[in-house]
């Protein structure tokens, strides 16, 4: 996957912009927005409409790594596998 931006056009309150985001960006953002059931134009409406002195671009990619970070949060913590744990006392 390419760490180069790729530029895409979106629809906010019934005007055209662009957007330039990472792939890996362009894919979350799209994932978030069906689990909410929502269309990439009216998640990007709502990030637009709360955002202050930022670009759209970096209020996305914010509005990303916030819901990746909240849901690595929520996630039951798991066990580090098996051969990354420390033997026992008593264990050689």
């Amino acid at each position: 996957m390419s760490a180069r931006p790729v530029k895409r056009s979106l629809t906010l309150r019934g005007h055209r912009t662009s957007v330039s985001l990472e792939e890996a960006f362009w894919q979350e953002f799209r994932r978030i927005a069906g689990a909410r059931g929502q269309s990439l134009n009216a998640l990007a409406a709502g990030i637009d409409a709360g955002r202050e002195d930022v670009g759209l671009a970096s209020a996305i990619r914010v509005f990303v790594l916030e819901h990746l970070r909240d849901a690595a949060l929520k996630a039951p913590a798991t066990s580090p596998p098996p051969e990354s744990r420390s033997p026992a006392q008593g264990e050689q």
